[in-house]
């Protein structure tokens, strides 16, 4: 990988942007070889973990999770598997 020219001279002032430079800044060719490999590059998922579903909650059941910041939906899934833990659902 060619290392892009410095935007600056010498004397610190920023020189005149060409096309190959912007070119340079958009996307993947941007970031350094060691992160260009892993992007996209996530391996196979070995078998399917969760299944994407519709479901209504009660409102105050989600306000709640939901206040709980950012993974609420995975703590919704954790009260369900911890309460299967404990009960049978009924047929």
């Amino acid at each position: 990988m060619n290392k892009p020219s410095p935007l600056t001279d010498p004397n610190g002032e920023v020189r005149e942007l060409s096309s190959k430079d912007l070119k340079d800044m958009l996307g993947i060719s941007a970031l350094p070889g060691s992160l260009q490999r892993k992007v996209g590059q996530r391996g196979e998922q070995k078998s399917p973990t969760k299944e994407r579903i519709t479901i209504r909650l009660s409102r105050d059941v989600v306000e709640t999770f939901r206040a709980t910041g950012d993974g609420w939906q995975t703590r919704v899934d954790a009260a369900l598997q911890d309460w299967l833990s404990e009960h049978k659902p009924a047929a």
